[in-house]
């Protein structure tokens, strides 16, 4: 698998890394002596970029994560990001708060590195821009870690172009994490063009629709009942089934490519250029390994047309995030 560099560090991370999220929270019940399978797997097939955060299963990923790369660490690129801070549960609508003060990244770091079982946490994001706490605030805190030793890189999610800029100047962002895919196009506005101007990884999240385009998923009913996506608009009566005539044509695409619709998602996403590298994450060995072959996976030029015809910008149907998510985006 080829290996981009994060942001100007220098370091090598896999073409496609993968997120950890879905193996602790949010998408239903999960297996977990199962999950650290599919993590030794990942690392064995070159998936070394590893992606979680403190609010994930209100830590219990980041414990999972830690108890799966003991014995490997000095083989992954571990990620993880603090800042949204849990006041109930998605369920109930309360949501978290968003926390980006110098006195809480400091706290926050501590918690994951013991959570993880580790020295140093390779990347850092603030996973959600506190309007409260001027930018240069938080990331000066964070270059503090830096100085300490107990990060290496830092990261922002979901944050504006002016915020970049303004982050990137008090110390250098080496990644900026943001939902890009087929039916995501918002960050080819400004955020690619700004990422690449600056030297910083562009790490697409939810790269293949949170499942939906993968064609897993013919029915909201197919959604476990304590799924989070049955509070997503885009899987919601009509909004499912305009999105999911686009992921039929997906994967009638596929069908002629002798590919998934999966691997089509992401090897679209491996040519918006070099510094894009999408984090899928996957319950099932048999899904990572799918995914991973994404990489070797070419589109031509008329490929690439059909597949603009297929999901043109502002193809998909309803919000990404139900509203008072909604609130904290771009930043």
């Amino acid at each position: 698998m080829k290996t981009p560099k994060l942001g100007n560090s220098g370091v090598g991370i896999p073409a496609i890394g993968f997120g950890c999220m879905g193996l602790s929270s949010v998408y239903g019940t999960a297996d977990e002596a199962e999950s650290i399978r599919v993590i030794h797997r990942a690392i064995e097939l070159g998936v070394t970029f590893l992606d979680t955060a403190d609010i994930y299963g209100a830590g219990r990923n980041e414990e999972l994560v830690g108890r799966a790369i003991k014995g490997w660490r000095d083989g992954v690129v571990l990620a993880t990001k603090f800042g949204n801070v849990l006041r109930g549960s998605w369920a109930d609508g309360k949501g978290y708060d968003i926390d980006g003060s110098p006195a809480y990244v400091k706290q926050a770091v501590e918690r994951s590195l013991r959570r993880l079982g580790i020295e140093t946490i390779d990347l850092y994001y603030q996973h959600r821009v506190d309007p409260r706490t001027p930018i240069e605030d938080t990331v000066g805190a964070m270059a503090d870690l830096v100085k300490a030793g107990k990060i290496r890189y830092l990261g922002l999610s979901e944050a504006a172009p002016e915020t970049i800029r303004r982050a990137h100047a008090v110390h250098p962002i080496s990644a900026l994490q943001t939902e890009y895919s087929l039916w995501t196009r918002d960050p080819e506005q400004e955020l690619l063009a700004l990422t690449k101007e600056l030297g910083i990884t562009f790490v697409a999240y939810s790269p293949l629709g949170r499942g939906f385009l993968t064609g897993s998923l013919k029915r909201p009913e197919d959604l476990p009942e304590n799924d989070w996506r049955r509070m997503n608009p885009r899987f919601q009566g009509e909004n499912f089934e305009k999105n999911r005539a686009l992921v039929e044509e997906l994967e009638a695409m596929a069908q002629d490519k002798g590919a998934t619709p999966a691997q089509l998602a992401l090897a679209w996403l491996l040519t918006r250029g070099p510094h894009v590298v999408p984090i899928p994450g996957s319950r099932r060995i048999a899904r990572l390994e799918e995914n991973t072959a994404a990489a070797d996976i070419a589109l031509s030029d008329e490929e690439l047309r059909r597949l603009e015809r297929i999901a043109p910008v502002g193809a998909a149907a309803g919000e990404r995030y139900p509203e008072t998510m909604m609130a904290a985006l771009n930043r």
